[in-house]
C-alpha cells in the first residue's frame, strides 16, 4: 500500500466535516479529525450538522468543541432540516451547500459515502459532489442495520490514545442515543479493528474511506 499525507508540509490545510445528523461526523471519522487536529493544530475546520434540534442540537455544539478543542480557526454550524426527510427538502439543502461553497474553500471534505442506505446521509454525500468540483472529498461509513458497508479504498491509522478518546467523546456526549441498541463502545470499537486489519495498521485501527478521485 501506497502511503501519502493530505496537506504540504508549509500548508494551513482548510478542512470541511459535513454531518446529517449529530454524531454522524464522529462516529464516521472521529478518529481521523482527532489526528488531523493533533497534527495540523493551525488548520481551519468548518464543521456542519444538517439536522440537529433540542437536546441533540447541543450534543452537537459540545462534540464538535471537544473533537476540535485545539483548533482555534474553527466554525460549527447547526442546522435544523427535518431528520429523515432530506430527499424532499433537498432544494433547501443544495441552497446551504451553495453559500457553504461561497464561504469556504477546502482542501479536504470528509462527508457521508454516497451509496449509503440511510436517505438522508445519501443526498449529502451527493451534493458534496455535486458542489465541490475541485476539491479532496473522502467518504466516510458508518455502521448500522442496513448492512450496507462497502469495500473502502483509503485507509488512516489509529493509535490506541486517537481509538480512545473517540468513542470517550461520543459516548458522554451523546446521551439522547445511549438507549439505542447501535450505540456503544463495543459497536464503534468493533468497524475501526476490523479496518485495522484490512489495512495492517500497526495498532490494529484505522477509520477507512472510499475515495472516488485524488490528484497528486
Amino acid at each position: 500500500m501506497q502511503k501519502i499525507s493530505f496537506f504540504k508540509s508549509n500548508q494551513k490545510p482548510k478542512i470541511l466535516c459535513l454531518g446529517a445528523h449529530a454524531d454522524d461526523i464522529e462516529i464516521g471519522c472521529g478518529g481521523t479529525i482527532l489526528k488531523l487536529a493533533e497534527e495540523c493544530p493551525e488548520a481551519q475546520f468548518y464543521w456542519v450538522v444538517f439536522s440537529a434540534e433540542g437536546q441533540r442540537a447541543n450534543e452537537a455544539y459540545k462534540s464538535a468543541e471537544r473533537f476540535l478543542s485545539n483548533i482555534t480557526l474553527k466554525t460549527v454550524d447547526i442546522q435544523a432540516f427535518r431528520d429523515s426527510y432530506f430527499p424532499f427538502v433537498g432544494a433547501a439543502i443544495k441552497d446551504h451547500f451553495v453559500i457553504l461553497k461561497k464561504n469556504f474553500d477546502p482542501d479536504l471534505i470528509l462527508t457521508h459515502f454516497t451509496e449509503d442506505a440511510h436517505q438522508d446521509h445519501r443526498l449529502i454525500g451527493k451534493l458534496t459532489w455535486n458542489t465541490f468540483r475541485n476539491n479532496l472529498i473522502l467518504e466516510y461509513e458508518i455502521a448500522k442495520y442496513d448492512a450496507d458497508l462497502g469495500i473502502p479504498n483509503l485507509y488512516v491509522y489509529l493509535n490506541e490514545s486517537l481509538v480512545q478518546k473517540k468513542i470517550s467523546n461520543i459516548c458522554k456526549v451523546f446521551g439522547s442515543q445511549s438507549d439505542k441498541e447501535w450505540f456503544g463502545e463495543d459497536s464503534f470499537r468493533s468497524i475501526m479493528r476490523i479496518r485495522g486489519l484490512e489495512s495492517n495498521s500497526p495498532s490494529k485501527y484505522s477509520e477507512a474511506f472510499y475515495c472516488r478521485k485524488m490528484v497528486v
